[in-house]
């Protein structure tokens, strides 16, 4: 390898390394600090588990977690559904219905967020429906289920259409063929959509935070609001926070390691 080559090299790992370290600085850094005795941020202390003894201890943080993961399941079991039909649904229809229901699915992807949430809200007033369960899953499943049907349609373009058309000619009903032959072709992007939707709501304020009932909290809604507050008390149960975030980490890489290493190993028995 010639100095020319090298050099390039290395300005593509330095360079890599630097959006890497960009990424994911913030994330080590409540890392560290969820070990660390202190409640602040840039003070220093002792080596502790306190903020993950707090973080399962605290009744109210417990509350916010179960809603939060309660909400996301929910929105993305029905968001999967639905996207997943309407999918399936664009995909045989005409090029020009395809096209016209293609585009109008896709508005919530590229709209500002504050603009979809206030719609909502508009929405349910309009039609007296009051914040409830209902409008917040309502709610969820409208950013979730276009991200469903971007993961599903990939893999309706590459799988055998003619598989279906066989099955259809041997007998089999459209449902029976649908669930026998279409969906097992396309369940890798089923499951794909499922965990983006399952991420999308995890992540979201802004709608939750227009469409929830009274009194329901969710992780991101309570640290919004209790970094506006700013006290005592809040900054102590932020602190156990930083504990939850790492523990996320840890298993969203975890997850991403044997997926991969499954994929490989999956890989490597079909040679």
């Amino acid at each position: 390898m010639n100095k020319k080559a090298l050099a390039v090299k290395c300005c593509k790992a330095v360079f890599i390394g630097l959006v890497l370290l960009l990424l994911y600085a913030p994330i080590l850094l409540l890392a560290v600090y969820s070990f660390v005795s202190t409640d602040h941020i840039g003070l220093w202390g002792s080596f502790t588990f306190a903020h993950y003894a707090k973080l399962f201890k605290e009744p109210e943080i417990l509350r916010m977690i179960g809603n939060t993961l309660w909400l996301a399941v929910v929105a993305a079991l029905l968001s999967t559904v639905l996207g997943t039909a309407g999918a399936i649904g664009m995909f045989y229809s005409k090029k020009r219905v395809k096209t016209l229901v293609h585009g109008a699915s896709q508005i919530p992807v590229i709209n500002a967020e504050i603009v979809t949430a206030l719609s909502l809200a508009v929405t349910f007033v309009t039609v007296k429906l009051e914040s409830s369960y209902f409008t917040l899953i309502v709610a969820h499943m409208v950013i979730c289920t276009p991200f469903v049907v971007l993961s599903v349609m990939p893999k309706l373009k590459q799988m055998d259409n003619s598989l279906y058309e066989a099955a259809l000619d041997l007998g089999a009903s459209p449902a029976k063929a649908l669930f026998k032959v279409v969906l097992p072709q396309i369940i890798p992007g089923v499951i794909s959509g499922f965990m983006l939707a399952i991420t999308l709501s995890l992540d979201d304020y802004i709608v939750t935070f227009y469409t929830r009932p009274e009194g329901f909290e969710t992780i991101s809604t309570y640290v919004f609001n209790a970094t506006l507050r700013g006290n005592a008390h809040t900054a102590e149960t932020l602190s156990s926070f930083w504990a939850l975030t790492t523990i996320i980490f840890v298993v969203i890489v975890l997850f991403v390691v044997l997926s991969n290493l499954g994929g490989r190993r999956k890989k490597e028995a079909k040679q």
